[in-house]
């Protein structure tokens, strides 16, 4: 249960989206007020504060869909400028508390959904030849509705999920292979100013590979902290038994992790009481985002 905006406020603003909370109980022109008085440009992107499996994400192309978002969120909620740059990925990065240089320990790249056109075939006859867009259709028919019948020059590209999430259908490969001393540096150099930041995955939005090694032109829009996946596990060349591995791995750092900090930080740590009830408010949560 990791809050979007607590986590945005411990990172420097220069690396982020511009972003603005609202509470469920904002009306929904009071949302639009503030986004005109802070000059938030659109497209936009709404989710929910704390997220959950790209539930409730939603691009937001203009006041009307910014309106109707508000007043339908029946949780917190954030409103963030949409990142432009073309690329996204999904990077794993670990520092141990008694050292000074922290470690990337996956790189995962995310492939949006998107078609390609062959000059006769629609949208949706095109998602239906891909297995894995299948899935996502029921939710694209009541999403793209417009979209569905039209059919694309050949070669011409339509993204359909503009956003890196494994669940929304886009596809994600194992780049851990581009895990090198630039990179490394650079995400470090970020991630020392963010206070209390040792284990987690930045989800980053980048222009070009060289930029980003660079530490150039690129935005976070997530971070997520002690209860983020290894990504690069859903790689469709990995085996279970090898994400299982790479799992039991990231766990054990993520105790050495937090062993550390009890004893140089005086640190508590999560008792039991408070893993059941955080898993009880989890539930909770994931019936009011399914409710929206």
């Amino acid at each position: 249960m990791e809050s979007k905006k607590e986590i945005y406020d411990l990172i420097p603003d220069e690396f982020y989206p511009p972003t603005l909370f609202f509470r469920t109980s904002t009306a929904a022109e009071q949302v639009l007020k503030q986004v005109k008085q802070e000059n938030l440009k659109f497209p936009m992107v709404g989710k929910p504060d704390i997220g959950m499996k790209g539930m409730m994400v939603k691009k937001l192309e203009n006041e009307n869909d910014l309106l109707v978002y508000a007043a339908n969120s029946k949780v917190n909620f954030l409103v963030q400028e949409f990142i432009s740059y073309k690329n996204e990925v999904g990077i794993f990065y670990y520092r141990n508390p008694n050292e000074e240089r922290g470690h990337i320990s996956g790189i995962v790249k995310k492939e949006f959904l998107s078609v390609t056109g062959d000059g006769s075939s629609t949208v949706e006859q095109l998602l239906l030849k891909n297995k894995r867009y299948v899935l996502q259709l029921p939710i694209l028919r009541n999403t793209e509705t417009n979209k569905m019948n039209m059919v694309l020059q050949k070669n011409e590209e339509l993204v359909l999920v503009p956003y890196g999430n494994h669940v929304r259908g886009a596809k994600f490969v194992d780049d851990s292979h581009l895990i090198g001393e630039e990179l490394i540096n650079s995400i470090d150099t970020v991630c020392k100013k963010v206070k209390g930041f040792y284990y987690g995955r930045l989800d980053i939005r980048y222009n070009t590979w060289e930029e980003l090694k660079q530490g150039k032109s690129f935005s976070i829009i997530e971070l997520n902290g002690a209860g983020s996946e290894p990504t690069h596990i859903y790689d469709p060349k990995h085996s279970i038994f090898w994400a299982w591995k790479e799992i039991i791995k990231h766990l054990n750092i993520l105790y050495r992790i937090s062993k550390l900090n009890h004893q140089l930080q005086k640190i508590p740590y999560l008792t039991t009481r408070m893993g059941l009830d955080m898993f009880k408010q989890n539930s909770e949560y994931i019936k009011l985002l399914n409710s929206n």
